[in-house]
């Protein structure tokens, strides 16, 4: 730019910059900002094309002049972080010795060893009778750090140290942060990188709804999310930050621990990741703070008039300083200061051993607490810290700053020797080779003690109860118990109206948390607009266009919708905030998230996998499901398999309904299982847009429709033309009209069955298997699969809208005959008829198995086989779905 618009006038430009200077040591730099800024709105206003730059000088944001001063002792804080950090390494190092299997790490704690020491010392409330607690997110890499912590606090055993990474004997510690094998202790997974501050933000979110609905009084507590600097390249790192500032969200607090290093090597080599990570959040609203920098450097920068250290530290790359801190002084001395003349004066008096010590920001644990107080003063926006560390701080030669310190488990004895000097602990050579663990002396614990008693108890703690639910009795829905007559309507409908009980029941009605996507209006839900209204912290400041409408788009402070906008994975981590809140708030919420079933596990799958891991409990309903329900969207939309996937979450707890009392007794069932008894499960429900009518439930199948499989509809005088037919979903309905096709047109009676969930069924039929496996001398169980088809006769047929994984998982448990039709392959847009039938899934297909079957089993002869082949247009030549 200086090119561009050469200096006309420098004595001009010298006033100019003299008066910025004099308004800064009168009226300090926030004057300065705000003249400067409204000189900057003035010219552009006249047409000046001013450059905008969302980054700052590789410089600390915070003066030394305003740092805090430091609440606690010093060097006391000292001498305990370096028994921590010992502690920490000698986790992984002792557990690697016995095996290298177990892994661990060192370097990521040792870069932010003074980052988690002022946190617990000096910020994270614990929750107690007058504070709510805050919600800190650890970054996974660093918990030996956290557990050596807990360890001198007399939390954690040797023993428990000792068996890191060897939990099957339920002595040890968990890998990573993980709330499902260590409910009392951690609050959130995070090691699945990327998903900690996407979640941070939607649980910063949701405190403030909680709020703002009067469900709780947030007061000052925060939400901290710790992350790597290499992490912040996933893509749910940066996805939400502009939800953040869009919602004010001033409780929500990110640490980014810049070592500049990921797993592999530099994050950014050639470039600055603070200087990128800086111009991504100022730019999206955050209040951003840099820490960059130790007390040793404010030296240096006070004697650089020339402003030549500035500009280097400017234009030096990440990969060189990663480079400098895995050296020694003399190269720093030589390939940093020595770059320019200026810079070389100004430690030409310093050793290389004093070179060396100067610290980076993250290690001056003064500096660190003034940016953790500053972060927690800012009102009205979220922060973000960008705090520069070394990677493997402390290890010297065994990884300081090397690209291979990530994977570093073992250290040798010199190196844990350097290890002990340089932090003075107190081990003696005879023991250094076992890397003992060190305990707190007497004054050490106590000050320990003193610290977390001041801020609330132990931490990290998580809440494992909340108080029961009082949940309404299954005659609550007794119109979704009785069946539609003549009238058609889909799952979809039926579920809204059970959601819409919900909402209006006066012991749970405020706690029901509906969350969609952006559909509301395509599962028929646009009548909560009106009724509990959209979830705004500002309101609703403008006139809808539909206004007038009965059902207009309202939004208030007070909502109870959450509408996240084309937005899955939000949905999602909002609905992790709510499913967990009864932990996290003491406040049990009941969130329904409702979405587009093939953007459900397919899309957000980690979530839900992480939904799993935090111990969540709600719903999702996964709407217009089925590979051939949704017609006429195609291949992207038509969901075969979600079923299949929620399967692979141990706690997930899903059924495939076809009716509206399935879906009653199934939700009811849900609230009692979750609320009532207080189990950490989680239910997914598919839902189909599919109108159809809807019978009566039968009398006394209630536990049946749970366990996943009931008989509706009896054949009271079975031929010996006799088949049973089995069926989830909307595909039932195809099953009950072969049902009919068989009777009229071959004679052939037909038992139907309504499989509410073969995920339910498989894992019953898995559980009895391996009790008679463990037990071979005891009675042998029986599969509640096989207990039931012991009512039935002849061969089986199951028909779903899923894959044929789906149904296969229990043919293990079915007596005789089982054949299984499934929709494999990818979707496509046409019909419903159209895709049934090239799916193989329609009444015509299903009615031609039951004849195979029988033809088999010898009960209809040749010439009936060819006639039903015939009849219902079945084509052996026919190119197989999944393949084409």
């Amino acid at each position: 730019m200086a090119n561009e618009f050469p200096d006309i006038d420098p004595v001009e430009s010298q006033e100019w910059q003299d008066a910025i200077e004099d308004v800064i040591a009168r009226d300090g730099p926030d004057r300065a900002h705000y003249l400067l800024d409204k000189a900057v709105q003035q010219a552009r206003a006249a047409g000046a094309t001013l450059p905008f730059s969302a980054t700052t000088p590789y410089q600390n944001t915070i003066p030394t002049d305003d740092q805090e001063d430091f609440p606690g002792d010093l060097d006391m804080e000292w001498r305990i972080r370096t028994i921590n950090r010992w502690n920490a390494m000698a986790t992984v190092v002792r557990r690697n010795k016995e095996s290298s299997e177990y892994g661990g790490h060192i370097a990521s704690f040792a870069s932010s060893a003074v980052m988690y020491d002022i946190g617990l010392n000096h910020f994270w409330r614990s929750k107690s009778a007058i504070h709510g607690g805050d919600l800190v997110f650890f970054q996974g890499h660093v918990i030996p750090g956290i557990y050596a912590r807990s360890f001198m606090e007399g939390r954690l055993t040797e023993e428990q140290l000792e068996n890191f990474r060897s939990e099957v004997n339920g002595k040890g510690l968990s890998s990573y942060p993980h709330p499902w094998l260590m409910p009392d202790y951690w609050q959130f997974p995070t090691v699945s990188m990327g998903l900690g501050p996407l979640m941070a933000i939607y649980q910063a979110r949701f405190m403030k709804y909680m709020h703002n609905r009067g469900l709780i009084d947030m007061a000052d507590r925060k939400v901290w999310c710790f992350l790597g600097d290499g992490e912040m390249d996933e893509p749910e790192s940066r996805g939400a930050i502009d939800l953040a500032v869009r919602e004010g969200l001033d409780n929500l607090i990110f640490v980014v621990n810049c070592n500049l290093q990921r797993l592999d090597g530099p994050v950014r080599g050639n470039h600055k990741i603070v200087q990128e990570l800086e111009g991504d959040f100022r730019g999206a609203g955050w209040n951003v703070i840099k820490l960059l920098w130790g007390k040793g450097w404010d030296e240096l920068l006070e004697k650089d008039t020339s402003g030549k250290l500035r500009q280097l530290m400017d234009e030096t790359v990440d990969g060189d300083y990663q480079t400098f801190k895995s050296k020694d002084g003399a190269y720093i001395r030589e390939h940093f200061f020595g770059k320019y003349p200026e810079t070389a004066e100004l430690v030409k008096d310093w050793t290389d051993e004093q070179i060396f010590a100067l610290r980076r920001g993250g290690h001056d644990p003064q500096k660190v607490y003034t940016a953790f107080k500053r972060a927690t003063d800012t009102k009205g926006m979220p922060t973000c810290l960008l705090i520069k560390t070394v990677k493997g701080y402390g290890m010297g030669s065994a990884g300081e700053g090397q690209n291979t310190t990530h994977q570093q488990k073992k250290m040798a004895e010199d190196q844990l020797r350097a290890f002990r000097d340089r932090f003075e602990i107190p081990v003696s050579d005879e023991d250094l080779p076992k890397a003992p663990f060190v305990k707190l002396n007497n004054a050490q614990k106590a000050y320990l003690a003193d610290r977390r008693k001041a801020l609330g108890g132990e931490f990290p703690k998580r809440e494992t109860k909340s108080a029961k639910m009082e949940i309404p009795a299954l005659d609550k829905f007794s119109a979704q118990l009785k069946g539609t007559g003549k009238r058609e309507i889909s799952t979809t409908m039926a579920f809204v109206r059970i959601l819409t009980t919900l909402l209006r029941d006066k012991q749970i009605g405020k706690n029901v948390v509906p969350i969609v996507p952006d559909e509301s209006r395509t599962f028929g839900m646009e009548g909560l607009f009106r009724s509990v209204g959209i979830y705004n912290p500002e309101g609703q400041n403008y006139t809808p266009e539909d206004a007038d409408q009965m059902m207009y788009y309202k939004e208030s402070t007070s909502g109870q919708v959450l509408q996240e906008g084309i937005n899955e994975a939000g949905a999602m981590a909002d609905w992790i905030a709510a499913a967990t809140s009864y932990s996290n708030h003491g406040v049990p919420m009941i969130p329904f998230f409702i979405y587009y079933s093939m953007f459900g596990f397919q899309r957000i799958g980690d979530l839900a996998w992480a939904a799993g891991d935090s111990r969540a409990r709600g719903f999702m309903l996964g709407g217009t499901a089925g590979r051939t329900t949704l017609n006429g969207e195609g291949l992207q939309h038509e969901d075969g398999h979600s079923h299949i996937l929620a399967g692979t979450i141990p706690n997930c707890v899903s059924y495939d309904p076809t009716f509206q009392h399935e879906v009653a007794v199934i939700v009811q069932h849900g609230l009692k299982r979750m609320y009532e008894d207080q189990e950490d499960v989680f239910f997914y429900l598919t839902l189909m847009n599919e109108n159809y009518v809807h019978p009566d439930m039968p009398m006394g199948v209630e536990e049946e429709i749970i366990k996943g499989l009931y008989r509706f509809q009896e054949v009271k005088k079975p031929t010996k033309k006799h088949v049973t037919l089995m069926g989830s979903g909307t595909i039932l309905v195809q099953v009950m009209k072969a049902a009919e096709m068989l009777k009229e047109d071959f004679g052939v009676t037909a038992e139907i069955w309504s499989a509410t969930s073969f995920n339910e069924l498989a894992r019953d039929c898995q559980d009895v298997a391996r009790h008679n496996r463990l037990n071979p001398l005891a009675e042998p169980k029986v599969s509640f699969v096989a207990e039931q088809l012991a009512k039935a006769k002849g061969p089986v047929i199951a028909a779903t809208d899923y894959m044929k994984n789906y149904a296969e998982q229990i043919r293990t448990c079915v007596p005789g005959r089982y054949t299984v039709l499934g929709t494999d392959g990818f979707g496509r847009s046409d019909s419903r008829v159209n895709l049934r039938r090239f799916f193989e899934v329609d009444a015509n297909h299903i009615a031609a198995a039951a004849m195979v079957d029988l033809y088999r089993d010898g009960s209809v002869t040749k010439k009936d086989l060819e006639a039903a082949l015939s009849k219902y247009d079945i084509d052996g030549a026919k190119p197989n779905p999944r393949l084409v």
